[in-house]
């Protein structure tokens, strides 16, 4: 079998001794070129290359960032049966994609049990998420995401961390809960909450400040600590919606609670949630932050999210 292997040598967990000894261990049983990425969008490069020239089996060394960009690359035509086979390996801060599969937070672990399944011929099907965005220039064509989606808080905060780590901070759990308490305690837009959910054959919201949209479950980590909004959320399902409302501090810090319970189940005034939608639009009075993967991608005033069932093939 040939296999591309996809390292993000900027990805936050990602060595070059890492890198080496996945690499030996993979050309133990398949036939593997390995490629750096070395710029923003060079992973939809490699992943759309892959694809035209046959390759079998695409791995990814980095965060989410790497998958995201390579997942693009393979779906660039759309889904295909002829398509490369995707193994994920943790290499960045949270890893939710390769976590949600099931693969160990080692990466050295990771790479044996990819090897196992790929021995077994352990693959499956997984739905994945489409974003257009509204933005100044007019609406963006339809984006890949893997696990989330987002207009708003989330995407004010991700700019937050990224903005930090260009500063050469690194990217923890930390830094996180830091910038989410000062986007919650400084930020402006959840004062004003300019947003609206169109879930698919339901009623709008109105004024919301967060529009989390999910494919997976759990949504994200601190550390190996779960953040779960949307607790139903499925690759074998639709999309899932978490949404807030104008809210103060203590029913925030309630709600913030409630995610991270052992039993997630986020409710009250201001919580709104929604399971298995095929489609979700989201509106917004004035221009938005969004994020698709954890990466801050600009500001729009809306989305339109939709749910392809069985669009990628993953190592199980």
């Amino acid at each position: 079998m040939r296999a591309l292997v996809v390292v993000n040598p900027a990805a936050t967990a990602t060595t070059p001794t890492c890198r080496d000894v996945l690499v030996r261990a993979l050309a133990g049983e398949l036939k593997v070129d390995v490629v750096e990425t070395g710029h923003r969008g060079h992973g939809r490069e490699l992943g759309r290359r892959a694809a035209e020239d046959g390759v079998d089996v695409v791995v990814t060394l980095g965060g989410d960032g790497t998958v995201n960009e390579v997942v693009n690359g393979l779906l660039e035509l759309g889904p295909a049966p002829h398509l490369p086979v995707l193994a994920v390996v943790p290499g960045g801060s949270t890893n939710v994609f390769s976590r949600a599969l099931g693969r160990s937070r080692n990466p050295v672990e990771a790479t044996g049990e990819i090897l196992d399944a790929l021995r077994a011929g352990r693959t499956r099907l997984v739905s994945l998420g489409t974003a257009s965005a509204e933005t100044p220039d007019g609406w963006t064509g339809p984006r890949w995401f893997v696990f989330s989606a987002g207009l708003g808080f989330d995407a004010d905060v991700i700019a937050r961390v990224e903005a930090e780590r260009a500063q050469g901070r690194r990217s923890t759990g930390l830094l996180y809960v830091r910038e989410t308490t000062r986007e919650f305690l400084l930020g402006r837009e959840r004062r004003r909450p300019a947003m609206t959910v169109c879930p698919d054959g339901g009623s709008p919201v109105d004024d919301l400040f967060l529009c989390l949209v999910s494919n997976v479950s759990p949504w994200t980590y601190l550390g190996a600590r779960a953040i779960n909004p949307s607790p139903d959320a499925s690759f074998d399902a639709g999309l899932d919606v978490f949404a807030l409302g104008a809210i103060g501090s203590l029913r925030m810090s309630r709600t913030f609670l409630q995610t991270i319970a052992r039993r997630p189940a986020a409710r009250g005034r201001g919580v709104h949630r929604w399971h298995d939608l095929p489609e979700v639009a989201v509106r917004a009075s004035r221009p938005q932050r969004w994020q698709l993967d954890g990466d801050h991608l600009g500001t729009a005033t809306g989305l339109r999210l939709r749910s392809i069932p069985a669009a990628l093939r993953v190592v199980g």
